[in-house]
């Protein structure tokens, strides 16, 4: 057997991880170890002097890589049906080294409009310094994409499901246009997880994460992802992330690959209460809309069937009362917590118009759908009864 055909959950815990007898008399341990340290010893100066022309051939700086890192990224590779891997300091750390890879040369980016407000941003305010600029699409429209190509555009960048509406695209057609057009395909796959969709199957060329959430899961790591061809990695690690400096620290790179061994069994629960509250929301009367790839009335269900293995734990909705309603709702939360990450094995909820994509300037909130009642929340691993519960008790105490 590969690796790469065992299933999900054999995946996570087990890839990346050695098997075979190691020169110390304990055996391998069961448990990826944690090299916490800054720098390696070496015996001779032709050893030491080989390390530095062949990087293969030991480590030499933990900037430079470390074994607890190269675990987690090759366990990472092949969750993600990738060539190879990268894991960075924080899920920003990803974004920004993977741009900044592919636009070495300078470029323009058409990117999905609804996006994370940090990306945004980088997209928006940051890649403008050193000449690049980025053409705003909505995405879930493959014409929109192929119509804002420009003779110097190199990247295309994605989001699917988006963050906050949830919107979907169409991976394998964006694929293909990115592909026509010589251009490298991104995707920030942070709220599918390889749990549930793998881009670089639909042809994308590069994923990023953000593993601070699902992938680790316990809300105690702040880290980062970049997976794709073995090419593309090797000259991410080697240029922006090693100069650049956003490298994870071996504690942190320990800390998800625990996370990792359970992420198949959490992201389906997360999936299931979330279809549960998603449709005790839907039939409440104060709720105006609500959004998730596993109801029906999403604009893209059938899409996110195609190509979707599970719909995750992220909600969206519209409450008839506007931000009022929305700021009562959080407010009288009595088990799920107010707090702006997500992915954790607790229900969390947050106010993207004031907290998340606050930096993102008003009109263009309201053109691309984040309205001021707008309420996003990330489904926890408790019963999902007392998740609905909690949020029925704090909708129907509010009074216009």
């Amino acid at each position: 057997m590969t690796q790469k055909s065992l299933g999900k959950a054999t995946q996570a815990i087990h890839a990346g991880e050695a098997r075979t007898s190691s020169a110390d008399k304990t055996g391998v341990p069961l448990l990826p170890p944690i090299y916490q340290n800054s720098t390696f010893r070496f015996a001779t100066a032709a050893e030491c002097a080989e390390a530095f022309r062949d990087e293969e051939s030991g480590y030499v700086y933990t900037r430079w890589g470390n074994p607890t890192q190269e675990v987690l990224e090759q366990k990472l590779a092949v969750l993600e049906a990738g060539e190879a891997a990268l894991a960075t300091a924080s899920g920003m750390g990803a974004v920004s080294t993977a741009l900044l890879t592919a636009l070495a040369d300078g470029g323009h980016v058409v990117a999905m409009e609804n996006l994370y407000s940090a990306t945004f941003q980088i997209l928006n305010e940051e890649l403008p310094r050193f000449g690049i600029e980025t053409t705003f699409v909505d995405a879930t429209d493959p014409t929109q994409i192929e119509r804002a190509i420009r003779v110097d555009t190199k990247v295309l960048y994605l989001e699917s499901p988006t963050n906050p509406l949830l919107k979907l695209v169409d991976l394998q057609a964006a694929a293909e246009i990115a592909k026509a057009r010589g251009l490298t395909s991104i995707i920030d796959n942070t709220f599918a997880t390889p749990c549930g969709q793998q881009p670089i199957i639909f042809g994308i060329d590069v994923v990023v994460h953000s593993m601070t959430k699902y992938m680790s899961g316990s809300g105690a790591v702040i880290a980062g992802a970049i997976i794709g061809k073995k090419e593309f990695i090797v000259s991410a690690k080697e240029g922006a992330l090693r100069n650049f400096g956003a490298v994870i620290s071996p504690f942190n790179a320990w800390l998800t690959l625990h996370g990792l061994t359970t992420l198949p069994l959490r992201f389906t629960r997360h999936s299931e209460n979330a279809t549960h509250v998603a449709t005790f929301l839907e039939a409440h009367p104060a709720v105006a809309w609500v959004r998730h790839p596993s109801l029906t009335n999403h604009p893209q269900h059938e899409l996110a069937k195609r190509q979707m293995d599970a719909f995750g734990g992220m909600i969206t909705l519209e409450l008839k009362g506007g931000r009022a309603a929305g700021e009562h709702l959080v407010d009288h939360l009595q088990l799920c917590s107010l707090a702006v990450s997500l992915g954790d094995v607790r229900t969390l909820i947050c106010h993207p118009a004031s907290t998340t994509h606050s930096h993102v300037p008003a009109d263009i909130r309201r053109r691309t759908g984040i309205t001021d009642g707008l309420v996003r929340i990330s489904i926890g691993l408790e019963d999902a009864e007392d998740i609905a519960a909690d949020l029925g008790q704090a909708l129907e105490s509010y009074t216009p």
